[in-house]
């Protein structure tokens, strides 16, 4: 399934726009008609990943319900093969609607990340870190490290080989 052909170069210049900020194509890996996936600058846990509506907008009350109805579609599809390529039991799926309720990047998302037994001390961990995670990875110094270019290329790179071509001929 997918492209079998090299990774894109850095100099790839394609892009889509995540709220304020600007996504490299090579960093996205599912692509339908109105949403996009694409890996996380500075995931919670390793295949942390993040499903948005193609089109920029800021609220969950203002996408259609096409673009709805395909980002869900999109999520459902994503974190099926999430949770069968890095061999987890569980998934968490979580959307901060407006400033708040956490969210940061001013455009909608839905988080995917893949979970096991005992991922964090108390299960619940995990919610607090979503919260800060857009914007700590985009805007605030952190403890954590922002994942470099090539390894959000590469990482991209190997979950398009999880989808058909209909997904991620136009990457």
């Amino acid at each position: 399934m997918g492209d079998t052909k090299q990774p894109p170069s850095s100099d790839d210049m394609r892009t889509f726009v995540f709220g304020q900020h600007i996504i490299k194509a090579t960093q996205v890996f599912f692509k339908t008609p109105l949403s996009f996936g694409v890996v996380n600058r500075m995931p919670v846990q390793p295949g942390h990943v993040l499903v948005c509506p193609l089109r920029k907008v800021e609220r969950f009350r203002d996408m259609t319900s096409d673009e709805v109805t395909d980002m869900f579609q999109s999520v459902h599809l994503i974190s099926k093969a999430l949770e069968v390529h890095y061999g987890v039991t569980a998934m968490s799926i979580g959307l901060q609607d407006g400033p708040d309720a956490g969210q940061s990047v001013k455009h909608v998302h839905i988080h995917i990340v893949p979970r096991r037994k005992g991922d964090f001390k108390n299960n619940d961990d995990i919610y607090p870190l979503l919260e800060k995670n857009d914007h700590v990875a985009f805007d605030a110094p952190s403890t954590r490290e922002w994942r470099t270019e090539d390894d959000m290329r590469q990482e991209a790179f190997n979950l398009r080989q999880l989808f058909p071509e209909t997904y991620t001929k136009d990457l």
